[in-house]
């Protein structure tokens, strides 16, 4: 089984990928250690302090690598084929729990804004459902 975990960023991804792989006993793999280990950014945004991924060559090396009973973590992953995916897992936060955590971890006031927008917005849970994948939502703070 391939189950992957999306959602915005800080929304509680790695926590229940981490767990659930725990649990039974499946590979984990995390999408970012991924592309930086294989080179699959195109560039770095020094504003953003992110990678510019292209999604075609992330998902060219992932499908090398997929063997069953395998976690896949990482926000991008849904970008990954349905045909390649048994489950995919949205993680979804209430807003002043997860600004709170994009504070914690001193991101800009501008990635701050463009994550909540993310969240507000429902893009990987929008962009699951557009790639057809067998999808579930976990709401990983006590308010939503």
């Amino acid at each position: 089984m391939i189950i992957i975990l999306t959602g915005s960023v800080c929304s509680g991804k790695t926590t229940i990928a981490k767990k659930l792989a725990k649990e039974k006993k499946y590979n984990y793999l995390n999408l970012t250690d991924f592309i930086k280990e294989n080179k699959l950014y195109d560039s770095y945004d020094k504003k953003d302090k992110s990678y510019v991924v292209d999604t075609k060559k992330l998902n060219k090396a992932l499908i090398k690598v997929i063997k069953n009973n395998l976690i896949i973590d990482g926000h991008l992953s849904h970008y990954l084929p349905s045909k390649y995916v048994d489950l995919c897992i949205v993680t979804k936060c209430n807003l002043k729990v997860l600004k709170n955590r994009l504070n914690k971890r001193k991101y800009s006031k501008q990635k701050i804004e463009d994550n909540l927008e993310a969240e507000i917005l429902d893009t990987c849970l929008n962009e699951a459902k557009e790639n057809k994948h067998k999808i579930k939502v976990i709401y990983t703070s006590k308010k939503h």
